[in-house]
């Protein structure tokens, strides 16, 4: 492990540490650890690099849309290897989300995720892609940053 020395104003180690407070972070090191991580890995996805990813696609749809739960669900049946888990919920008497975690090569799931996002009657899409390569900076065993920064 290398050791980083940086210097920051008070005021914005002041903010880093409030931060870091409200996180639950125990050092600034992971908490710059974290940052690090994601930053490089959201470089990495928004270049195309592409590499294993894990994602959440979450969707409101009209479940009145004729046969579009059916094509939504025959959608993660042909991507089966991709889908790993979803989750259904109703919000009112025309409208249901779901929201699906998704794991393998950034660009095909953020394909398949725009694909979802497309069909006719889904109303709202969303998709947040994960790295989770080594760019990402972690290695076997290392903690993964649970916030969005």
């Amino acid at each position: 492990m290398q050791r980083v020395t940086i210097s920051l104003s008070d005021e914005l180690a002041q903010a880093f540490d409030e931060l870091m407070a409200r996180r639950g972070y125990s050092s600034r090191s992971e908490a710059v650890r974290d940052m690090l991580r994601r930053e490089l890995g959201e470089e990495d996805l928004g270049r195309g690099a592409g590499g294993p990813c894990v994602a959440v696609l979450s969707y409101v749809f009209d479940h009145h849309e004729r046969q579009l739960s059916s094509r939504l669900t025959g959608l993660q049946h042909d991507h089966h290897d991709m889908a790993i888990a979803t989750m259904h919920a109703h919000i009112n008497h025309d409208d249901c989300i779901e929201t699906v975690i998704l794991r393998g090569d950034s660009a095909k799931v953020e394909s398949f995720a725009r694909s979802v996002i497309a069909e006719t009657g889904v109303r709202h899409g969303q998709v947040q892609l994960i790295p989770t390569a080594a760019a990402s900076g972690k290695k076997r065993g290392e903690r993964v940053s649970q916030f969005s920064w």
